[in-house]
């Protein structure tokens, strides 16, 4: 999910195409229809609910704090944010999206128990741009040197949308450096998932930011949508992908979904324990893509959420968090 406050009608001209899934650039959401319940309601810092020792003892994880580091890789730099103690978590932002995207909040109740590393896709943030047409295999490739470069050996990755491609590609072409994966509103690369539907498409490409929020909060959700648009404002310096990567990360999705990938098209290659969620009533990636990813990987597990959306994760972060630790939990 990608909101924009500053350049918003260069942004705006770049449309996704019909295929393409994940976060959406809201034109002006943020300086409009949110700016005053910012003024107004959020605090200086993510809400935290913490009992007995722990909150009198240790200060809780605060991603606002994080500043953004560069490792400099055999693919250029690339910027990223560490936070947290525990197991290391790779997040992998979707399409239009920066680090910026992920809610303060989800990321501190993930930093309580893992090691959370999160990153810029290629071209957006500090992160280099990568030579020749933007691929979903080359952005794993991307991901693979970052791993190395911070010298880390196996990690559990979380990839929502396009970052689940990327996921499922980084564990087909470096399976050594995976040790799990939970693939989040995301599609199989073999040219057998199901495109956006076209009431999906529209949404997209409509002005009001009400109905592009609609995209990923299903209806009766407005609370959700609210919290999320407000949480990521907290960032003190919030972006997104610039236009020109909007158009470059929108083909190499098109082409992971139609199965020009090669990494896509070896699924059944995946070997490390995977978990598929998504909401149920999910406006871009109909759930039967769910079904499709868990088939194609052995062992795979999946969990559909009620009344949740594209940005399910985020809707009941807390009942999310909590699977995901009791899957890593379970696969060690």
């Amino acid at each position: 999910m990608a909101f924009c406050r500053r350049n918003c009608s260069a942004t705006a001209q770049v449309q996704p195409p019909a295929r393409a899934l994940g976060a959406i650039t809201v034109v002006a959401v943020l300086t409009g229809l949110f700016s005053g319940g910012v003024a107004a309601g959020a605090s200086s810092g993510p809400a935290r609910l913490l009992t007995g020792s722990r909150a009198e003892t240790a200060a809780p994880p605060n991603v606002l704090s994080a500043s953004t580091q560069v490792a400099h890789t055999p693919d250029g730099a690339v910027g990223y944010r560490e936070i947290g103690a525990g197991s290391p978590l790779l997040l992998i932002m979707g399409y239009a999206g920066s680090m910026d995207n992920w809610p303060p909040d989800f990321i501190d109740e993930l930093a309580e128990s893992h090691l959370v590393v999160m990153f810029d896709n290629a071209g957006v943030g500090k992160t280099s741009r990568l030579p020749g047409m933007l691929t979903i295999d080359a952005m794993a490739d991307q991901t693979s040197v970052l791993l190395t470069a911070l010298h880390l050996r196996r990690v559990a990755v979380l990839g929502w949308s396009m970052g689940g491609m990327t996921a499922q590609a980084l564990a087909v072409l470096h399976p050594s450096q995976v040790s799990a994966l939970v693939l989040a509103a995301t599609q199989l690369g073999n040219g057998k998932a199901l495109p956006v539907p076209a009431a999906a498409a529209a949404e997209l490409a409509s002005p009001d930011p009400r109905v592009l929020l609609s995209a990923l909060f299903p209806r009766g959700q407005a609370a959700a949508a609210r919290a999320y648009a407000l949480g990521i404002l907290q960032y003190p310096n919030f972006y997104t992908a610039p236009p020109g990567v909007l158009l470059a990360q929108s083909n190499a999705v098109t082409q992971w979904i139609e199965g020009k990938d090669a990494a896509g098209r070896a699924a059944s290659e995946i070997r490390v324990p995977t978990l598929v969620a998504d909401g149920a009533v999910d406006a871009l990636d109909p759930s039967r893509n769910a079904a499709l990813l868990t088939a194609a990987i052995k062992g795979a597990r999946a969990h559909l959420y009620p009344d949740a959306g594209h940005a399910f994760l985020f809707q009941d972060y807390t009942e999310f968090i909590s699977a995901l630790n009791s899957f890593l939990g379970q696969v060690g």
